[in-house]
């Protein structure tokens, strides 16, 4: 068995969950991988914005403290969204116009 082939069993075993948990390190990337492309984008512009807006403004009032927290807790929270949500890869006939629809 090749290299190759190997890489690509691997890959398509793989837990997608744990992977977009993984991902997540950045969020909005999790989302994404699982084809939820508009609240993926949503997290990764807006929700990564407004998160830096309010842990600035919130660590002149709590001494820094929010710089740790607050960025912490809204990693976590969008790593837990990305585990649970449902994953749609292959699903989007638009995306995948190679595979055949069973009617």
């Amino acid at each position: 068995m090749n290299t190759l082939q190997e890489i690509n069993d691997a890959w398509s075993h793989a837990d997608r969950n744990k992977i977009a948990a993984i991902l997540s390190v950045i969020p909005g990337v999790g989302h994404l991988y699982k084809h939820h492309y508009v609240s993926g984008l949503g997290i990764l512009i807006g929700g990564n914005v407004l998160t830096l807006f309010i842990t600035a403004w919130l660590s002149l009032a709590t001494f820094g403290l929010a710089l740790i927290v607050l960025p912490a807790m809204y990693i976590a929270a969008v790593a837990a969204s990305a585990y649970y949500l449902e994953d749609f890869h292959g699903k989007h006939q638009i995306l995948h116009p190679w595979r055949q629809e069973d009617h």
